[in-house]
């Protein structure tokens, strides 16, 4: 499989930021040192939850791949989920940054290590208990052939929780390209665990594990793709993951997706 269509399968699954630079460009490899991506989908979702409140995104990025294995880069999309929440009085964007280095060892297995910003620039309204949505993580990930297994640690504040130094996301993926076609199949687990001096029953209400299973095609260059993603988090009206208009952010979804990176 080429750098480039593995870069698009990726974008396709709809696994946003870090993804895009996870499969940027493998060390030593004669490609271009920077390229851009961009994405449509019906519905942003991010480690299972919904940032659209079900509505569709548009999402893009550039990413900086050097030959020693170093990368960095930067990715957006629309969202809603801060302001439908009043979290904030306007933050409809969500920009992260990312750096970090990944190379390749023995044989069939790979590493990457690095940090990630997520951004949500906006005017808010901070209560007891609560922060910016701004949020830095350190990643490590380890991988063989299409496995790989991912942990993901903040630093500090964590997606609108105050002090919630030591949340920590677990991710293990299977991507397989069917051998002789254009297609990839993928499956996904992750389990969000938030920590933290508030982690409280209200706190505590934040964790939750997510899975998803998808299928990708490969069209002439552009990467067609569809998710079911779903999570155990609750449903019920009122509850943490369910928004102002009743909609619940966790709740099993198929998303269509198309994209593309040049």
């Amino acid at each position: 499989m080429s750098p480039l269509l593995k870069t698009l399968i990726l974008a396709a699954l709809a696994v946003p930021c870090v993804a895009m630079a996870e499969d940027a460009a493998p060390a030593a490899a004669p490609t271009p040192a920077v390229t851009a991506n961009v994405a449509l989908v019906t519905n942003y979702l991010y480690r299972g939850i919904s940032q659209t409140g079900g509505k569709p995104a548009i999402q893009g990025g550039f990413d900086y791949a050097h030959s020693s294995g170093f990368y960095a880069g930067v990715w957006g999309s629309n969202i809603s989920w801060i302001s439908d929440e009043g979290l904030a009085k306007s933050a409809s964007v969500e920009l992260d940054t990312y750096f970090g280095f990944k190379n390749s060892f023995a044989t069939d297995y790979s590493y990457d290590v690095g940090f990630l910003r997520y951004n949500y620039p906006g005017t808010y309204t901070i209560t007891p208990g609560y922060a910016k949505a701004d949020t830095n993580e350190v990643y490590g990930l380890i991988g063989y052939k299409w496995l790989t297994a991912k942990y993901s640690y903040s630093l500090g504040d964590t997606f609108g929780t105050a002090d919630a130094k030591g949340t920590d996301y677990i991710d293990i993926s299977a991507n397989y390209p069917i051998p002789d076609t254009t297609y990839t199949l993928g499956a996904h687990y992750g389990k969000q665990d938030y920590k933290g001096k508030y982690a409280g029953t209200g706190i505590s209400a934040l964790s939750y594990d997510d899975y998803k299973l998808s299928v990708t095609k490969d069209i002439s260059g552009y990467a067609l793709g569809l998710t079911y993603s779903k999570t155990n988090a609750s449903t019920a009206p009122g509850a943490i993951y369910t928004n102002v208009n009743g909609y619940a952010l966790g709740k099993g979804v198929a998303v269509l997706s198309l994209a593309h990176s040049f």
